[in-house]
């Protein structure tokens, strides 16, 4: 089934599947259950079969799924049986802590190119790169045909690196800056703002 007609609440909770697959594996299981999926994530067995249903049959009754061929089939339905590379804007502290994270890469990502504006950190490295002005990134990232980016910028210059992004052809950004951005249709943006979650969570406290 094409992913389009797959509501998008769906793929948002196939990484969370993939992820807890990743951590059976490396305890050395090889088969599991919806039962046991829903209990690791707190998301009930019927969630997890329906929410698989809508890519094909991946278990069998009576038998559960086989890790390694579901993370499998899952890795592909979310296109990360690749690498990715990625183009970082913005090598502040948290730009920094992104380009140094060892997590990426073996789950599908690879940061390729680092841009920002100071010029006090350009022609700096970081980690394995070195950090180019932002004032090449549109040709420099549609040279190397990259298409996700990360946004860990200012607020108040997001919306303007976002645009040059989609001018460079990146179809894909994760934005750790606390704003909101406008893009094109057929872009695709998340959010990432701790605050957020922080205060999602006090609502709760007593």
């Amino acid at each position: 089934m094409p992913s389009r007609l797959v509501p998008d609440i769906v793929v948002g909770r196939l990484p969370l599947y993939l992820r807890a697959l990743s951590e059976m594996a490396d305890e050395g299981k090889e088969i599991t259950s919806s039962q046991e999926l829903g209990e690791r994530l707190g998301i009930s067995s019927a969630q997890i079969r329906k929410d698989l249903s809508q890519f094909g049959e991946f278990g069998k009754q009576g038998t559960g799924y086989n890790i390694e061929y579901l993370a499998s089939q899952l890795r592909r339905i979310l296109k990360v049986d690749r690498i990715w590379e990625i183009a970082l804007v913005g090598v502040g502290d948290l730009g920094r802590a992104l380009a140094h994270y060892a997590g990426f890469l073996d789950r599908g990502f690879r940061i390729v190119a680092l841009f920002d504006n100071d010029p006090a950190k350009v022609g700096t490295k970081v980690g394995d790169y070195v950090v180019q002005d932002i004032d090449n990134m549109v040709e420099d990232i549609r040279r190397r045909g990259i298409r996700v980016a990360m946004l860990a910028v200012p607020a108040s210059v997001a919306q303007e690196s976002a645009e040059s992004l989609v001018e460079a052809g990146v179809q894909a950004i994760l934005c750790y800056a606390p704003t909101s951005i406008s893009v094109p249709e057929g872009v695709r943006v998340e959010y990432i703002d701790p605050v957020v979650h922080l205060q999602h969570m006090t609502y709760y406290l007593p």
